[in-house]
């Protein structure tokens, strides 16, 4: 039968699985390599706090603008009057980098006026009570 080998295992298959092993390898040295350490995105700490929480969406929203606008690095850069070194640390939401108020005014620069907005909840199962 042509395609399968004599222990009736599918050549394609096999050459398949060959071929994503190598892919994944690959992508696994990039980063795992010294040089690529810190390159990625930062998650949003799991104890955030209000603050930590706010620079976080404001940087999403850029990123958002960045990708829906088909904008490069280098494009966002000059619209808010950044280096490209500190535009990636935004679009990697690298928030310890910066101030509430600096985001804000990027955001305001690259955003039109009327969408950055604060909005502050109260939870609503918060319970107040202490028990002793």
């Amino acid at each position: 039968m042509e395609g399968v080998s004599e222990e009736g295992v599918c050549l394609k298959n096999s050459y398949n699985t060959m071929a994503r092993d190598k892919e994944f390898e690959k992508i696994l040295q990039e980063a795992e390599d010294p040089k690529n350490i810190g390159q990625g995105s930062w998650a949003l700490p799991r104890n955030a706090t209000s603050l930590q929480k706010a620079k976080y969406e404001l940087c999403k929203q850029i990123l958002i603008y960045k990708q829906d606008n088909e904008l490069s690095t280098e494009e966002v850069a000059q619209r808010i009057n950044l280096t490209n070194s500190e535009t990636k640390d935004i679009l990697h939401y690298r928030i310890d980098y910066f101030t509430l108020d600096r985001l804000m005014t990027y955001a305001e620069r690259l955003l039109a006026p009327n969408e950055v907005k604060v909005i502050v909840e109260s939870k609503k199962n918060a319970s107040h009570a202490r028990t002793v």
